[in-house]
């Protein structure tokens, strides 16, 4: 199985901007590394701040990951310094190609065992934060969007824990594949069938609906 390492472990503190979708403008995705090792549950991520429960900090979305290597990628694009937690990630990860993780594999990370859900989803909050207009655009069409992920088995991660890839599920449905079929590649969608048990609810029926279609 694959192995790679956390980075960092990146947290973020309560903000108010003009940018964000959180009430009142409240946003947390501005994450800054921790020194410390930090638990992570069902719940989410120890002492990070969730701006908008609607639409984030679900079991499904309780930890997210971005790849180091990736992160270089849009440096370059962009031409800034990108560091960790840039991305409103809680784990930055080295070693692992995120974007070809399957749905529904698990990782070993410190004491706890996490689950890939699901791709990122790039918003209005993500494009204030880096002040880039057309930032969902780029992001969608690049196509590195980060994977969702919830906890299996509660623990504690910390910077230089390792990453062991410790289940991978029998189909061939990848975070970026998901991502593509929902955003501009509807021919994908049937491609998913066999991860639907994987998927998390409301995405599960989502797919069904639209390949009904």
């Amino acid at each position: 199985m694959a192995t790679g390492r956390v980075i960092s472990v990146n947290l973020g503190t309560r903000k108010i901007t003009d940018y964000a979708d959180g009430p009142g403008g409240q946003t947390g995705i501005d994450k800054l590394p921790t020194t410390d090792r930090v638990g992570v549950s069902p719940a989410g991520v120890d002492g990070d701040y969730i701006g908008n429960r609607r639409v984030h900090g679900s079991p499904d979305q309780a930890v997210y990951a971005y790849a180091v290597e990736d992160a270089h990628w849009w440096a370059g694009e962009l031409d800034r310094e990108l560091g960790a937690g840039s991305f409103g990630e809680n784990l930055t990860t080295e070693g692992l190609d995120v974007t070809n993780a399957l749905i529904g594999e698990r990782w070993a990370v410190g004491s706890a065992v996490v689950q890939v859900t699901k791709p990122r989803t790039p918003c209005m909050t993500f494009t204030g934060f880096w002040g880039v207009p057309d930032l969902i655009k780029r992001f969608t069409e690049h196509g590195a969007p980060g994977a969702y992920l919830s906890v299996v088995t509660p623990g504690q991660v910390g910077a230089d824990d390792g990453i062991e890839v410790v289940h991978r599920p029998d189909h061939d449905v990848t975070v970026g594949v998901l991502f593509r079929a929902f955003n501009g590649e509807p021919d994908l969608l049937p491609r998913l069938l066999p991860a639907v048990d994987d998927l998390p609810e409301p995405l599960r029926g989502k797919v069904r609906r639209r390949l009904k279609k």
